[in-house]
């Protein structure tokens, strides 16, 4: 039987971060405790000082099939290239012009949400496909796939 995961990333703003993947995803925030009507009300009651509200943040896909991404603050910032990222899936089923001109639209969505644009790939032999690499607000690289 297959585990559940999350993917976890060490940032340093996790409301804002977690606000863009959702975004970026078509996810939403995590729902506060149950007896809860916000995560304020619920950090209150669990005697969280208002310094440390921003600790946290999870973002989970609203069909419960995607995983669940979970974003905790860390003192240091991002000093060297991600081993592991996400790559978003934004043209599947498409090749050529017409792979390449969704993964544009979906690039210029991302970067209004404050991704930045590193490079496009073209497609090319031996496997045809082209892709874009960006990163999310805080510098984590990912692909348009």
């Amino acid at each position: 039987m297959a585990l559940e995961f999350q993917v976890t990333f060490d940032c340093g703003d996790p409301a804002a971060l977690s606000e863009f993947w959702a975004a970026a995803l078509g996810y939403r925030l995590q729902d506060p405790p149950p007896g809860f009507d916000s995560w304020d009300a619920a950090l209150e009651a669990m005697n969280i000082p208002p310094e440390r509200r921003n600790d946290a943040s999870a973002v989970i896909d609203p069909d419960g099939v995607g995983p669940r991404l979970f974003f905790q603050r860390v003192p240091e910032g991002k000093s060297a290239k991600n081993r592991v990222h996400l790559d978003l899936r934004a043209a599947v089923g498409l090749s050529g012009t017409e792979r390449m001109a969704a993964l544009e639209q979906a690039c210029t969505r991302l970067v209004a949400l404050g991704a930045k644009r590193l490079e496009r790939y073209e497609p090319a032999p031996p496997l045809q496909f082209g892709h874009i690499v960006m990163t999310d607000p805080e510098g984590n690289e990912f692909c348009l796939d």
